[in-house]
Order: structure tokens, then C-alpha cells, then sequence
């Protein structure tokens, strides 16, 4: 086997869940290769380098070997290499942070009263609300 589609090569290498979620990706822009959009049709080669846009990251790869066959994850690492630069990697770290909010996970949604804290702390105006009176006094 000299070339393998892309959207079954991404299905393979558990990229994607489904074939028709990785040939949608291909349609929609998000996997390319030298600066150029893929069609899901379009075939890969070994040595191909080809990038991956999942959210805020855009993960880089490079095929090592060829195969048609979803494989399990341990083998992955036979048939593909990630070479996703440590920026992207960082972008994905703070994307994470930002979508916890802050809060430890088990916590569920703010209370009323967190609400309100959170809204004086995120106002312009969070030092004038201090009484700094009160801790002189103690």
C-alpha cells in the first residue's frame, strides 16, 4: 500500500471517531497540509506532514506508516508521529484553565452569594468596596 485517503487515514489513527466526522473536517478546512485545505479524497504518502485544527491548537503530525484499518491506541505511535510544536500544546493548556473557571471540579455552579463575590471582584471598582478601616481596628 503506497497511499491512504485522508479521511480514512485520520479515522485509523483514532483522530476522529468516524470516518464521516474526519472527511467533514477535510470539507470544512480544518486538516491541511503545506498551506493547502485536504479533501477527504486526497491520499497521504509516508513522510507526509499535515496539520490538525481542533479548537484553539492546531496539532501537527507526520505519517511513519500506512494503513486503511482502525488500530488500537497503543500502536498509534507506530504509524504516526506528533510533532505539534510546544506552543500549540501551551494554548492548549491555558484554553483548559480558562474553561474552569477558576472552580475546583465536583463544585458545580456558583451560589448566589459566590455569584455576587464574583461580580464585586470582577467590577472596576473592587478596591472601593474594601473597608480597610476594619482591619486597623483589629
Amino acid at each position: 500500500m503506497s497511499e491512504v485517503r485522508v479521511d480514512k487515514y485520520l479515522w485509523a489513527m483514532r483522530i476522529y471517531k468516524t470516518r464521516s466526522i474526519a472527511a467533514d473536517a477535510c470539507k470544512n478546512g480544518r486538516i491541511s497540509m503545506n498551506g493547502v485545505q485536504l479533501k477527504p479524497s486526497r491520499t497521504f504518502k509516508v513522510g507526509d506532514v499535515f496539520h490538525v485544527r481542533k479548537g484553539p491548537v492546531t496539532y501537527t503530525y507526520r505519517v511513519l506508516q500506512l494503513t486503511e484499518n482502525r488500530l488500537g491506541a497503543k500502536l498509534v505511535p507506530e504509524y504516526m508521529r506528533d510533532e505539534t510544536s510546544p506552543q500549540q500544546l501551551e494554548i492548549l493548556e491555558l484554553a483548559r484553565m480558562a474553561g474552569n473557571g477558576g472552580r475546583d471540579r465536583g463544585m458545580g455552579r456558583p451560589t448566589k452569594k459566590d455569584r455576587r463575590e464574583i461580580e464585586v471582584f470582577m467590577s472596576d471598582n473592587y478596591l472601593d468596596e474594601i473597608d480597610f478601616d476594619d482591619e486597623d481596628e483589629e
